[in-house]
């Protein structure tokens, strides 16, 4: 069926709109087999998960099975993967809180339609980005800047479950700083039972994800946790639990449309869309590459957009694709997106037959599960290769870490991009600027880096090759370069342009200049191996008439030698190093200088 739809421009269209049709047909009896075990495996996964990222939102725990109920279902019939599995996630409760604690008070009448509103906003631009095929978009920001955002996040994380896992009271949207002060100055009043609660909810969700990777460790420690505390009597030593949850379906909800919350939340929505669409389509291209699927970018942006916007409506908060439920939803055997329907089913019959039995979960059960999470955010392998390799990402990534503790959240990933962007500008504003020769130890003496073989190099013609784009950023720097090669008496500059890409009006301009002025001096400034869209720019500014046809060369032998007809030879003649082949053909006789 979906080769039919495709062979007609028609239903291309129609395939764009519902991307389901291309994979509904697929279905089979083995296919749907394959993909309920997997839907069931990823419900068992999602149920402890979804319940500690609404905690982590400031949300009352429901709001997280409704949120992985209802995204997910949306996001696998309109977006691109076949096994990504959109629902709640650490990162972007985090912001959520982050970005709504600054207008209302979580647990305050407010806080959740500002949610709401958020997620609604969210998704608008998500889908807008989509339509408008701006699915490159996530490319400007770097890996890097994920990276040193979630390391952030995953500190703040840790700290904030730091109350439930001690017994120690903390005010809500406290500093990190005064966070820390706080729970130093009341250390001592650490509550024991709660400590062993957490500490073992923790301990044995880690020893389970470490020696059974494939069961439900996070299921499995909270089972353990809550055990502990009913042998313990931990409610009547003070340990607080979750309470039941409602047995029903997301209810339908209205986000506010007043100007004042979007104007509040404007800044805050565009950078949880860009980080929501970051980790979705970073998740759906890594698990492409795996299973030999085609992954469109926009149709995630509109699948993912869709997913908040609908959602918004039934009572969740913003949702992204999941590491860890991809992962398992990829490695269980799902092979259509319609697994991700059957966990979304499935969360939804817990919810409602057994949504009272939450009200024996320990409240330091579920931090010690939290804590493993922010734990598993850290990406220790990424870490340290950033750190050995470049300076400039480490810097980046040091910046938006330290960024995320102490600034506003979705301002931490402002932050980071705007630094990727500035070092990227200056390194493409200072592209390299290699000195060339003739290097005798190689055939058909090919030119070489002078400085890296110590080459000699001819007195009167400077040969460079630059790598990069000459654009308005990289003018000054090019034209200083050239300069102090003439103050250092080169008057003739050959370029070997084969490594410039690009070439902007400035750059030809001041090309132009350079060959004015050394024209000037007696010399010449020449271009060789020039790409044509850069002839192109040269061609139609008339730069190349100001620079002279004769000085733009194909090869870089034909160049040498028009060049060297132009030299001094009186020089030539009392030149000791002759590193050009045309230089032995320079006889030194009393009357003079014969080519």
């Amino acid at each position: 069926m979906s080769a039919v739809i495709r062979s007609f421009p028609r239903q291309r269209t129609l395939l764009r709109i519902f991307p389901f049709l291309s994979w509904g047909a697929s279905i089979s009896r083995k296919n749907l087999r394959a993909d309920f075990f997997a839907g069931l495996t990823g419900a068992i996964i999602v149920l402890p998960q979804a319940v500690a990222f609404a905690l982590i939102a400031g949300l009352p725990p429901e709001y997280g099975l409704y949120t992985a109920i209802v995204t997910p279902v949306v996001a696998a019939l309109f977006g691109s993967s076949k096994h990504m599995v959109t629902g709640p996630t650490t990162a972007i409760s985090l912001v959520t809180l982050g970005v709504v604690s600054g207008f209302a008070a979580p647990g305050s009448p407010d806080y959740i339609p500002y949610v709401l509103t958020l997620t609604f906003m969210v998704g608008l631009i998500q889908f807008v980005l989509g339509v408008i095929r701006m699915g490159g978009l996530v490319n400007f920001i770097s890996h890097t800047v994920v990276i040193g955002f979630t390391l952030g996040a995953a500190v703040l994380i840790a700290v904030s479950q730091l109350k439930h896992f001690l017994g120690i009271p903390l005010k809500d949207g406290e500093s990190l700083w005064r966070a820390l002060v706080d729970i130093s100055n009341q250390l001592s009043h650490s509550n024991p039972y709660m400590i062993l609660v957490a500490g073992a909810t923790l301990a044995t969700a880690a020893l389970v994800r470490h020696y059974r990777p494939r069961w439900p460790a996070m299921l499995i420690g909270i089972i353990a946790g809550s055990l502990i505390c009913l042998l313990a009597d931990g409610e009547r030593h003070g340990v607080p639990l979750l309470g039941s949850l409602p047995g029903h379906l997301p209810p339908l909800s209205i986000t506010q449309f007043s100007p004042v919350a979007w104007q509040e939340l404007a800044p805050g929505a565009l950078a949880l869309a860009m980080l929501g669409l970051i980790e979705a389509v970073s998740i759906a291209r890594s698990l492409a590459a795996r299973s030999q699927q085609r992954i469109d970018g926009n149709q995630e942006f509109i699948g993912q957009g869709l997913a908040n916007l609908v959602g918004s409506l039934f009572s969740c908060y913003a949702g992204s694709g999941s590491f860890t439920r991809s992962g398992v939803n990829f490695e269980a055997g799902a092979k259509t997106p319609l697994s991700t329907i059957v966990a979304s089913l499935m969360v939804a019959l817990m919810l409602i037959f057994f949504g009272p039995l939450t009200a024996f979960l320990p409240m330091p059960a579920m931090a010690g599960v939290i804590v493993l999470v922010a734990w598993n955010l850290v990406d220790r392998e990424h870490i340290r290769l950033i750190v050995r390799t470049s300076r400039r990402e480490t810097a980046i990534l040091a910046v938006t870490f330290l960024a995320t503790l102490f600034i506003a959240l979705e301002f931490a990933i402002y932050v980071g991009v705007l630094l990727s962007l500035v070092l990227y500008l200056q390194r493409t504003s200072h592209p390299r600027i290699i000195g060339l020769a003739p290097d005798p130890s190689r055939p058909k003496r090919y030119l070489n880096s002078t400085d890296k073989h110590q080459l000699p190099e001819c007195p009167q013609l400077k040969i460079l090759r630059i790598d990069g784009s000459l654009f308005f950023g990289a003018v000054d720097h090019v034209q200083n370069a050239l300069r102090e090669l003439s103050e250092l008496d080169w008057k003739h500059i050959l370029i070997i342009s084969d490594s410039i890409n690009f070439i902007d009006v400035a750059g030809a301009m001041m090309l132009a200049q350079e060959a004015r002025r050394l024209r000037r001096q007696g010399g010449g400034l020449y271009l060789c191996g020039l790409k044509g869209s850069a002839k192109t720019v040269l061609s139609r500014g008339g730069y190349d008439d100001i620079i002279g046809e004769e000085n733009l060369f194909a090869s870089k032998q034909e160049a040498i030698g028009r060049i060297f007809q132009r030299l001094d030879h009186d020089r030539c003649r009392i030149c000791p190093w002759r590193i050009f082949r045309e230089c032995a053909a320079v006889e030194f006789e009393g009357r003079g200088v014969m080519i």
